[in-house]
């Protein structure tokens, strides 16, 4: 099986809305379980602390606007990179922010297409 432009673009929107409404069952299916985050502060976050982050309430996004993709399609993976502008809070704290994320997606073994790989980078105001 090979990956699409077309699915991944797709998949970056469903994962979109899913973190948009903490969706934690959609983010469970989008994400392998062998995922490797490296957030933005450099800590690496296994599938479960990145879910337990959604599921707590940490993250509160009310606006998530993606910009610059690139899509590097590789046969039965695919690596984007996405800078994303965010609204919302941390714990509380008011958060607006433009992040540059890296995901690699994968053909699982079943067949679906998941995050196996991640990373983000804060990028300075203008």
């Amino acid at each position: 099986m090979i990956v699409t432009q077309a699915q991944i673009i797709e998949l970056e929107e469903q994962l979109r809305q899913a973190m948009l409404h903490s969706d934690v069952t959609e983010l469970d299916d989008l994400i392998a379980p062998e995922l490797l985050f490296t957030n933005h502060l450099g800590q690496i976050l296994s599938k479960q602390e990145d879910l337990n982050a959604h599921r707590s309430g940490k993250f509160k996004f009310t606006e998530i606007t993606p910009s610059h993709r690139q899509i590097q399609l590789k046969g039965g993976f695919a690596v984007v990179s996405v800078l994303m502008h965010i609204l919302g809070s941390y714990e509380g704290t008011p958060v607006e922010q433009n992040i540059r994320f890296t995901r690699v997606w994968e053909i699982s073994t079943s067949g679906s297409i998941q995050i196996i790989a991640g990373h983000t980078s804060a990028i300075p105001p203008d």
